[in-house]
């Protein structure tokens, strides 16, 4: 059951990647490298929040939009 749930997880993050790639490339016809760099930032502040603090629920929203406010700075500075 844990291998199920694991795989669904690992399977939706994926797809989450995927409909980003498929998203930006159809707008803009242009690959978009620096995709997956936003996306592991986000997951090293969620990795980073969860280590310093023990509930993860309320590091969810934080590292949701720390990620977000990143990606706009990143957008205005290139």
């Amino acid at each position: 059951l844990q291998q199920l749930v694991n795989g669904l997880s690992l399977g939706s993050m994926y797809a989450l990647i995927a409909v980003g790639y498929t998203m930006v490339y159809g707008v803009l016809r242009l690959i978009n490298f620096a995709h997956g760099d936003i996306m592991m930032v986000g997951a090293y502040i969620a990795l980073l929040l969860i280590n310093f603090f023990s509930p993860i629920i309320n590091h969810l929203n934080q590292t949701f939009f720390g990620s977000d406010e990143l990606g706009k700075y990143l957008v205005v500075i290139f």
